[in-house]
């Protein structure tokens, strides 16, 4: 027989935790392995049933005391502590009902389950140019919609008939289960196999939604897109879900929202970045130049001297918030120099002597003809050396 592990060990807590430390504890390990959540694995199993022995022990002052002082011999035959315990008198219910909960979806496994509840969302895709989410737009989508049958108005009877209470589970909508275990009989919680859950069932059933009490049509709603969406975000539309249960509202529509890519707009939040353009001459001297902005295009004075890389500021003409879309980010343009070519023999011209009167780039030291004339010297310098060997 394999040596059992330390409880507190089991369980992941310290010797001085505390009591609701070692509750938490359990919960979070009796989760973990529930055989619920592990059909089958046998090593699960045994780890569960070995934090529920620790929790047994651990949970109870008395039996907390006995361990500390004689460890696992406090509960065997013939140990110091003095014959044992029987777990059959514990009661987890209040914890496992916290656990079951949590598998069913959250609640208390006392719960029933013909309460009122909202009905599952329905998603949906739809996608946008980049202009759209900048400005915002209408979209019509075209979805499934469950609505109330006319003829059972949504019980699924046929009419002159209603549901009866599930003999199951007496309209509860869960069944217990109980099970031998280590510590006496266990009380496992489920969903009623009959009714699924309603507390009810349909003997005879409406011919016209076969029971469902929803008949499926597709339905056309025009959606609103807020301006300033950003790719990937959802448009929530309430109440156009799936029906809720038991009377409960209906569940919502959500639209997730994909923007196209631009050609030549690029975002960050809520500023918007581009590139634009320049001639060498209007670089050099200033000048008007057209620049496409999300609002049509606008001119804008190039001061003389701009250099190729320079980012100029369009204050207001980026992305609305989401939130106030009269708020807006800006536009960032960065002006690129374009540097001419194909330049005719008669241009060529005309840029060394415009070199010459901004200072002789081509001639200076560094500069290309420089640079030969350099070589050439030293070459010749040299030549002169072996010619006067």
């Amino acid at each position: 027989m394999a040596e059992k592990r330390d409880y507190y060990e089991v369980l992941g807590v310290s010797k001085t935790a505390t009591d609701a430390e070692i509750k938490k504890a359990f919960r979070t390990t009796a989760k973990k392995y529930h055989p619920d959540m592990h059909p089958g694995d046998k090593e699960c199993e045994e780890k569960f049933k070995e934090a529920q022995e620790a929790y047994a022990v651990l949970s109870d002052p008395e039996k907390r005391r006995q361990y500390d002082q004689f460890g696992h011999a406090a509960f065997e035959g013939g140990g110091a502590g003095g014959g044992g315990f029987d777990f059959s008198g514990m009661d987890m219910g209040d914890i496992f009902g916290d656990i079951f909960g949590d598998f069913f979806g959250g609640g208390s496994r006392r719960s029933s389950g013909s309460e009122p509840s909202q009905g599952p969302s329905v998603r949906l895709s739809v996608r946008i140019t980049f202009e759209e989410a900048v400005f915002g737009c209408s979209k019509e989508l075209e979805f499934p919609y469950k609505e109330e049958c006319s003829s059972c108005h949504g019980t699924g009877a046929r009419a002159g008939s209603a549901p009866e209470t599930c003999s199951k589970c007496g309209g509860k909508g869960k069944v217990v289960y109980s099970q031998q275990s280590l510590f006496g009989m266990m009380q496992n919680v489920q969903t009623c196999p009959e009714c699924g859950g309603k507390g009810t069932v349909i003997k005879d059933k409406c011919p016209d939604c076969h029971g469902t009490g929803y008949i499926s049509k597709r339905m056309k709603k025009t959606v609103e897109i807020p301006a300033g969406i950003e790719n990937g975000q959802s448009v929530r539309v309430r109440g156009y879900g799936e029906p809720g249960r038991n009377g409960g509202q209906r569940g919502d529509l959500l639209v997730e929202v994909m923007v196209s890519s631009s050609p030549m707009f690029e975002r960050q939040d809520m500023n918007i970045f581009s590139k634009a353009s320049i001639s060498f001459g209007i670089a050099a001297l200033g000048g008007d130049i057209r620049i496409k902005t999300v609002d049509g295009d606008i001119i804008y004075t190039v001061a003389p001297g701009t250099q190729s890389g320079t980012r100029i500021r369009l204050k207001g003409k980026g992305v609305p918030s989401i939130r106030n879309k009269a708020v807006r980010g800006d536009h960032y343009v960065t002006l690129i120099v374009n540097t001419p070519t194909g330049l005719s023999k008669e241009a060529k011209e005309t840029l060394r002597k415009f070199d010459e009167l901004t200072g002789s780039s081509l001639t200076k030291e560094g500069g290309a003809q420089a640079s030969k004339e350099k070589k050439k010297g030293f070459m010749d310098k040299i030549k002169e050396s072996f010619d006067e060997h």
